[in-house]
């Protein structure tokens, strides 16, 4: 398809859609855009996200990526606060936006955003799921800046934030591939005196 076929056809589609939406038409999209759960959780730090993740494939036992009622249960009883059956569809239903009474690992962030924007009521299921897996403050360190100069700050070096700890995992790879390729010069050195 030639450049200006191409953009011709994108133009076509969003009059199409331009002209539905004026006649009051619903316009389903035709793709749904990827996005990454570290962009789209910007609140969380890579770590944080890495820390969830382990939590949430600890009770996902049937590794499919979702968390089902069932493993909801076992999940809830393990922490200490089991839950009706009710009680566990009213859990999946608050976050469940696919309608698939699962719970996938996009969804289990939504619960600790919503727990820290203090969207979950104190007795809920949601807010005991996110108060049990709450993540140790001594291991990832604090998020949230204690006066208005800091969080500005913290608020600048977000998009910074990523980048460094990308950085500093590149740099343990490259010293561990380092160490390797030492280990294995000692070795070379060491079996050539026994041969």
């Amino acid at each position: 398809m030639s450049t200006e076929n191409e953009l011709s056809s994108v133009l076509s589609r969003r009059q199409a859609i331009n002209d539905a939406l004026e006649d009051g038409v619903e316009v389903k999209p035709r793709f749904r855009a990827a996005t990454s759960i570290y962009t789209e959780f910007h609140e969380f730090t890579r770590k944080q996200i890495k820390q969830y993740e382990t939590e949430f494939n600890k009770y996902d036992e049937g590794g499919d990526g979702f968390l089902d009622l069932t493993e909801l249960k076992l999940m809830m009883e393990r922490l200490g606060a089991p839950q009706t059956h009710l009680g566990l569809k009213s859990m999946i239903a608050e976050v469940d936006e696919d309608k698939d009474n699962k719970i996938s690992f996009r969804e289990f962030l939504l619960i600790f955003r919503k727990a820290s924007a203090g969207e979950l009521s104190d007795d809920s299921g949601l807010s005991q799921l996110a108060r049990l897996t709450e993540i140790c403050v001594h291991e990832v360190g604090v998020v949230g800046a204690k006066s208005f100069f800091e969080a500005k700050i913290e608020e600048q070096n977000k998009g910074s934030k990523f980048e460094q700890e990308l950085r500093e995992e590149q740099e343990g790879r490259r010293r561990e591939e380092e160490e390797r390729a030492r280990r294995r010069q000692a070795f070379k050195q060491t079996a050539s005196v026994f041969q």
